[in-house]
């Protein structure tokens, strides 16, 4: 449930709304919007008695809230939240967030040459794995504590903010520390020990869709973290399997649109993993855009051919350059800028 106070409420008349909610047995949350202020019913909103909240003084309308997840939603939340990510780097809002870099740190000339290059290309923030979750035990599964070392270094040569993935709650004390953004992987997107950990700590978090997810369980895993505490949440849809074996996965545009239509977070897109192959990534990135992303995470590497993981999506700093030159323009026309 949601009471929707009116503009010239009194912070008397708030304090009398809230205190009838608690008696009715639940947590109020409140969020106090551009437009409007909301209160928030957390926890089972059974004993409150909906008419008799409507004519409270101060009280512009009560609503039932049917959907699972309640901070991440637009309704407890009326305005979009903008994510702080450190180095003057805000992710939502009008100027898109793009993250490049490879899909995983290989030496130190590998990483701070390519956050070089993609920095002034216009990347926002570097990605790169220090840890890999792979198919295979065979794999390459990342540089690890070196890994985490050289994207330091990378971010000392640049100033961009980094993105990695954390793959266990043992590893959260040293990404706490190292990391500006801590990116949840699609195949942990349902580990609720690991995201009940990163809810409880004051770091950023990129929130990836899982393999076959659906929105709701997307937003409710979101839900998990922001109910330890921490709303600094960033999603990003990276393709989900379906029947077809074309392309890596299918890229749900769509997603896009219900998201931002279902919450208040920011949605970023990852074409590169959606689609696994090099030559689409920039076409739909551009799409994405236009569909209304807050922004994009590219992977980027300096000789694909010889990738350690992941070189068929990743496209070369030169074909990145390019993808930039063109999403200038694309935002202009869709009222986002670089």
């Amino acid at each position: 449930m949601v009471v929707v106070l009116k503009r010239d409420h009194t912070e008397d008349q708030l304090r009398d709304v809230s205190k009838v909610m608690e008696q009715g047995g639940v947590k109020v949350m409140v969020s106090r919007g551009s437009e409007v202020t909301i209160l928030g019913a957390e926890g089972d909103s059974s004993g409150l008695d909906e008419e008799a909240l409507s004519q409270l003084p101060g009280v512009e309308k009560v609503m039932r809230v049917s959907e699972p997840y309640k901070k991440a939603n637009r309704k407890y939340h009326p305005d979009d939240t903008l994510v702080d990510i450190g180095r003057g780097v805000v992710v939502g809002g009008r100027k898109l967030t793009v993250i490049a870099g490879p899909c995983s740190v290989e030496s130190e000339e590998q990483i701070v040459g390519i956050a070089r290059s993609v920095k002034s290309s216009g990347a926002s923030a570097l990605r790169g794995g220090a840890y890999k979750p792979r198919t295979s035990p065979y794999s390459f599964q990342g540089m690890g504590l070196e890994g985490l070392r050289l994207l330091n270094e990378a971010r000392e040569a640049t100033g961009l903010p980094i993105v990695t993935e954390l793959m266990s709650p043992d590893q959260l004390p040293i990404f706490e520390e190292t990391v500006d953004v801590i990116q949840i992987g699609a195949r942990n997107m349902q580990n609720f020990d690991l995201l009940k950990k990163v809810g409880k700590i004051d770091k950023p978090v990129l929130l990836k869709r899982g393999l076959s997810s659906t929105i709701e369980e997307w937003l409710m895993s979101a839900e998990y973290i922001m109910a330890g505490g921490n709303d600094k949440v960033i999603l990003c849809e990276r393709g989900i399997r379906t029947f077809e074996t074309y392309t890596r996965n299918t890229l749900d545009l769509s997603a896009v649109l219900a998201v931002k239509s279902l919450s208040h977070l920011p949605v970023l897109v990852d074409p590169s993993h959606a689609c696994g192959r090099s030559w689409m990534v920039e076409k739909m990135a551009l799409a994405a855009v236009a569909a209304g992303a807050d922004g994009l995470i590219i992977e980027v590497h300096n000789d694909p051919g010889n990738a350690m993981c992941d070189g068929a999506q990743s496209v070369t700093p030169d074909q990145f350059d390019a993808l930039m030159r063109k999403l200038g323009p694309l935002a202009d026309c869709v009222g986002r800028e670089l």
